[in-house]
């Protein structure tokens, strides 16, 4: 292995650059020397990523959403693709985000570069042609979540499983009295945490429905309070610009952890955080409204009956999902309602999210960290001259 690996990486979304950066540390304390080029946020940026494009510029959710941005981002991927192959990295790591980064992988993969992509897209769950493509564009899949492998193996992709990082960072025991300290809680009052998303298309929204959902809710219970987490300062500011003055709200810019271990229950938007409230073993209603248009392609290439994480890994719903017309302040107020009044409701949650935690947990980025190296090490041993 080379005194210093040129690696580059890509993340695209919040999630990405957090997991990006856990990674990045952890192949640093394997190696000797590895520098680091490519797509990076706060996270990546800090552990020690050169910034070719930063990952706020990419983060869009949506089909209909993506293709307003359609132009620009086409081109940041050109510019991408073109920055890498005039500069060649010994390694490519794309996370998430398959729609950008498979694109980019293709050409560097034609390229002669090995190729990673860490975590896996929802291949299994829609548009499962699509890993016709992947076995085009990676050398090497890594996952997340235990059903995926298989998955893969059956498509002779060559694969590895390696557990979720966010169950190696959160406790399997979550210290609620500390997290309500901390935050300021008294242990006699409830509390709801409200996560309308990481990207400003999600919370735009979201927003306005969790908002009215809370005002219903502070209608039934007394004392109630409500946190609400902003994954970045533009969130932030415009929450903070939007929550009605007669509505007791704390806004808090990130520790999203601390705020899901405090409350008894909480409404989220379906995606990563709907995982971070199952480790935080927190009760929880998930809510999404996507560009009407944007749904009606996403549900007809559905091959799965859920759309949350955790329904996904327990194989059956133990939250309740409200999509689209269904997600109403009227239908989450009761269903929340339903959670915070029953406490057999909320057992059946989080014992359910314990043995899902245990699953998870696999000490995943000193895992992919080894397997990535042993891949760059064995793609190395057989390009030397014989």
């Amino acid at each position: 292995m080379p005194q210093s690996l040129r690696i580059a990486i890509a993340a695209c979304e919040p999630s990405g650059d957090m997991l990006g950066g856990e990674l990045m540390l952890a192949i640093q304390a394997r190696t000797d020397g590895a520098a680091f080029t490519g797509i990076a946020g706060p996270r990546m940026r800090a552990a020690g990523c050169q910034t070719l494009i930063e990952s706020e510029q990419l983060s869009v959710m949506g089909i209909f959403e993506v293709l307003f941005q359609l132009p620009r981002l086409l081109g940041l991927r050109r510019q991408i693709i073109r920055q890498l192959l005039d500069h060649p990295p010994d390694l490519f790591i794309g996370i998430d985000s398959p729609d950008f980064n498979f694109a980019v992988e293709q050409r560097l993969k034609k390229a002669g570069i090995p190729v990673v992509h860490y975590i896996s897209p929802s291949v299994w769950a829609w548009r499962e042609y699509r890993v016709r493509r992947i076995a085009r564009c990676v050398d090497l899949m890594l996952t997340l979540l235990p059903f995926e492998k298989a998955f893969y193996q059956r498509h002779h992709i060559a694969v590895e499983y390696v557990g979720h990082p966010l169950a190696d960072l959160m406790p399997e025991q979550p210290d609620r009295n500390s997290a309500r300290s901390k935050l300021d809680i008294a242990d006699n009052q409830s509390c709801v945490v409200l996560l309308p998303g990481s990207r400003m298309s999600e919370v735009r929204r979201l927003l306005p429905v969790f908002l009215k959902t809370a005002q219903r809710l502070a209608q039934k219970y007394q004392p109630l309070c409500f946190l609400m987490v902003a994954a970045t300062a533009e969130i932030y500011a415009y929450m903070r610009q939007n929550i009605p003055s007669q509505l007791n709200i704390c806004l808090l810019e990130g520790d999203a952890q601390s705020a899901m271990s405090a409350a008894n229950a909480a409404l989220v938007a379906s995606g990563t955080a709907t995982l971070e409230c199952l480790l935080a073993k927190c009760p929880m209603v998930v809510a999404y409204i996507m560009h009407p248009a944007s749904f009606f392609v996403a549900r007809r290439l559905l091959t799965v009956p859920y759309v949350s994480l955790p329904n996904h890994l327990a194989g059956r719903q133990i939250v309740p999902e409200y999509l689209q017309r269904a997600a109403t302040p009227e239908s989450l107020c009761q269903a929340l309602t339903e959670l915070l009044d029953n406490p057999d409701l909320q057992h059946v949650q989080t014992e359910c999210f314990y043995e899902i935690h245990k699953q998870l947990r696999h000490s995943a980025n000193e895992r992919a960290a080894a397997i990535i190296l042993n891949q760059w090490s064995q793609y190395a041993e057989n390009c030397q001259p014989e």
